[in-house]
C-alpha cells in the first residue's frame, strides 16, 4: 500500500520542520511507499523557500505552490487532485491534529471501511471558538441533508476510491467533510483529544470561519429557503389577520378613531421590510453559489510545482 499525506500550509514556516519530521517519521515507522504533498496556498513568508529545502532533502516531498490564496478548502482539493496513494490522509500544518496517530486510521481502512474520520473529543482552544465550533456543527448536524458526524473536521483518510469519487464533484464552492459524506460508502469515526497550535497564529480569521461555514450550510441544506418561506407565509397571515381587524375596528367600534396608528405602522414597515431583506440576503447566497458554478472558472491556479 502507499500512502499519500496532504498539508495545506498558509504561512506555517514557525511549523514546518516539526510538521515534516513527526509525519516523516511516523511514515517510515510504516515501511511502506510514501509521499507527503504540501500544498502552498500562496503563503507570504517563508513557507515556499522552507518547503524547497525540504524537498532536496528528502524526495518524497511534493510540493504545489499556487499563484495566490485561494482558501483551505481549494487547497486541500488541490491536494487531492495529485494525490496517488491507496490511502490518503489529510491533516492541517498547525500539528492540532497529531500525524502519531495515523497508524490507527491505516488499519481502519484496511478493515474496509473507505473513510476514517477523526472526532474532536476536546478542543484546546479559547472559549469563544469552542463555543462557536460546538454551536456550527449541531446546526450543521440538525439541518444538513446528509448526515455529517457531529466535531469531525477534514482530518481522515480516504481510500483512492474515495478521493477519485470527491475528484469528480465539480463544484467550486468545496466543503470537503460535506462532500465526503454526502459520497456515502462505509465510513468510521475515531474520537482524538485535539492539540494546541504548535507555534505561530492561526489563519482562520473570523470572516473566513464564516465562509467555511456558510459553504456548509448553504452547499447542503436547503432549510435557509424553508424558513424563508415560513416566515412569508406567517407574515401574509398575520397581515390578513391584521386587515380583519381594521375593519372591525372602522365600522364596529368607536376606538378606531381615537388610535392614531402611527407606532403600529411603523413597527409593520420595519417588521416587513427586515423580513424581505432576510429573505434577499439568504436567495443572494444560493444565487452567488449558482453564479460561480456558471464562471466554470479552475478552481485553483498553479504557480509552479515539485517533486511531481
Amino acid at each position: 500500500m502507499k500512502y499519500s499525506i496532504i498539508l495545506p500550509v498558509y504561512n506555517e514556516q514557525e511549523n514546518l520542520t516539526s510538521l515534516f519530521t513527526r509525519v516523516n517519521k511516523v511514515l517510515q515507522s510504516l515501511k511502506k511507499e510514501y509521499e507527503i504533498i504540501f500544498v502552498n496556498d500562496g503563503s507570504h513568508d517563508k513557507t515556499k523557500e522552507i518547503l524547497e529545502d525540504l524537498h532536496k532533502k528528502n524526495n518524497n516531498i511534493k510540493v504545489i505552490n499556487f499563484s495566490r490564496n485561494f482558501g483551505h478548502q481549494t487547497a486541500v482539493t488541490a491536494g487531492l487532485d495529485f494525490a496517488s496513494g491507496d490511502a490518503v490522509a489529510i491533516l492541517d500544518a498547525d500539528l492540532q491534529d497529531p500525524p502519531e496517530i495515523l497508524p490507527k486510521f491505516f488499519a481502519k481502512l484496511n478493515e474496509g471501511y473507505e473513510v476514517v474520520y477523526a472526532i474532536r473529543k476536546k478542543r484546546k482552544e479559547n472559549i469563544f471558538k469552542r463555543v462557536s465550533y460546538s454551536l456550527f456543527y449541531k446546526i450543521l448536524h440538525m439541518i444538513a441533508s446528509v448526515d455529517i458526524p457531529l466535531d469531525s473536521g477534514d482530518f481522515c483518510v480516504l481510500s483512492q476510491r474515495m478521493v477519485k469519487t470527491i475528484n469528480s464533484f465539480p463544484e467550486r464552492n468545496r466543503f470537503i467533510r460535506g462532500l465526503r459524506s454526502w459520497a456515502g460508502f462505509k465510513q468510521i469515526g475515531l474520537e482524538y483529544d485535539r492539540d494546541k497550535r504548535l507555534a505561530g497564529t492561526s489563519k482562520y480569521g473570523l470572516k473566513k470561519l464564516f465562509k467555511l461555514a456558510f459553504d456548509g450550510i448553504f452547499s447542503f441544506s436547503f432549510i435557509p429557503l424553508q424558513i424563508m418561506f415560513v416566515l412569508g407565509s406567517t407574515s401574509l397571515f398575520l397581515s390578513i389577520i391584521g386587515i380583519f381587524w381594521a375593519i372591525y375596528m372602522k365600522f364596529f367600534t368607536t376606538a378606531y378613531n381615537r388610535v392614531p396608528g402611527f407606532a403600529t405602522t411603523t413597527i409593520l414597515i420595519m417588521f416587513v421590510g427586515g423580513l424581505q431583506l432576510f429573505s434577499i440576503g439568504i436567495m443572494g447566497e444560493y444565487l452567488r453559489r449558482v453564479y460561480d458554478e456558471v464562471k466554470q472558472r479552475p478552481q485553483y491556479i498553479i504557480e509552479s510545482k515539485i517533486g511531481f
